[in-house]
């Protein structure tokens, strides 16, 4: 009873950690004034689940993209339209290659090394800004979790209690120290911050806005609805300075 005592404590004092450690965005929309969509896109992360889907749903809206990637192998796309380019997302140089040109950044960085402490996302992170800068582009949607700021605690109990303090803390930490490298960047700046992903089919059809999801049930969402998401923050201002949740 002590230890479970204990633990819960933990998982608390974690989600609250995390609330104010992500509490910095802009706290309303903006009125959601358009303007002509970017269409020279860089994709960050292309070979992931929601990185693929930014891929295949952005050439489809008609972009010309560049994928960076680390394994060409492993996106199997071919288009007119799309270029690949190998590069590591922790080499500035390289970032900044694939970043001539371009007009928009669409980041789907994510990894696997869940159980020790990493700073792949956000010292990556910290070069994509550096290199969009430099290059003049203005435009970055990046995508993160909800469980960070606002959106603390509303993936569901079963993660607050279980699967964010046991497995992904470190994990967490990381999205939140990015998070706050890109807040405190001058660019045109979109957090996504989807729910549980699954490899559902593209709905259009789910929630958004500040400080969504859930307390008590675990809130899920497609890496298809994700992409759809956030290619449409190409072509709108609503959410620019601000974390936006999405989830079905």
């Amino acid at each position: 009873m002590i230890l479970l005592t204990l633990f819960l404590l933990y998982a608390i004092a974690l989600s609250i950690a995390l609330a104010r450690a992500g509490h910095w965005a802009r706290t309303t929309p903006s009125t959601g004034a358009h303007h002509n969509p970017y269409t020279r896109i860089l994709i960050v992360g292309a070979t992931g689940g929601t990185g693929r889907q930014l891929v295949a749903q952005a050439l489809d809206r008609g972009c010309t993209v560049t994928a960076f990637v680390r394994n060409p192998s492993r996106l199997k796309v071919q288009h007119p339209r799309l270029r690949v380019i190998q590069g590591d997302v922790l080499e500035y140089e390289s970032v900044k290659a694939a970043m001539h040109e371009q007009e928009a950044v669409l980041c789907a960085l994510g990894h696997k090394r869940f159980l020790y402490p990493t700073w792949i996302l956000s010292h990556g992170t910290r070069n994509i800004l550096r290199a969009m800068e430099t290059e003049g582009v203005r435009r970055l949607v990046c995508e993160s979790s909800i469980g960070i700021g606002d959106s603390a605690g509303r993936l569901g109990l079963y993660y607050s209690l279980f699967v964010i303090p046991v497995i992904l803390p470190f994990y967490f930490w990381d999205r939140t120290r990015q998070e706050r490298l890109i807040a405190a960047s001058s660019l045109e700046w979109v957090i996504v911050r989807p729910g549980t992903l699954t490899d559902g089919d593209r709905r259009r059809e789910y929630h958004h806005g500040l400080g969504g999801g859930s307390f008590l049930r675990t809130v899920r969402i497609s890496r298809a609805d994700v992409a759809d998401f956030m290619l449409n923050q190409l072509a709108s201002d609503t959410y620019v300075g601000c974390a936006t949740s999405v989830f079905w």
